[in-house]
């Protein structure tokens, strides 16, 4: 399994409630043959949480859930969307991602 997204890109959601919202990419989960993203402030829900000691408070926060790769796409600042991507060798043998719209590098 390739890893076309990966941590620490900056993608936009396609599908969902938070369609459209854009972020950073916190964590990519591959477990159970599923490829699956954690985006920086999208698919937030409210987690109750017990207090374990006096120093930690408990009560309610957000955190992120993870949602489907496929449901996201990577954010290109040059045409400032999400875009489909594709790889170029550069010049020290090394792939680079492009953006397939208008060909720089993301």
């Amino acid at each position: 399994m390739s890893l076309r997204i990966r941590k620490g890109d900056k993608v936009i959601v396609t599908a969902g409630k938070d369609k459209g919202k854009s972020g950073k990419v916190l964590k990519v989960v591959t477990a159970h043959n599923q490829y699956r993203i954690v985006v920086e402030g999208i698919n937030l829900v409210k987690k109750h949480i017990r207090r374990r000691s006096e120093n930690e408070p408990g009560g309610v926060k957000e955190i992120p859930l993870s949602l489907n790769a496929s449901s996201a796409a990577l954010f290109c600042s040059h045409c400032n969307k999400g875009v489909r991507f594709g790889a170029k060798a550069a010049a020290d043998k090394l792939k680079a991602r492009i953006c397939k719209k208008c060909r720089k590098p993301l």
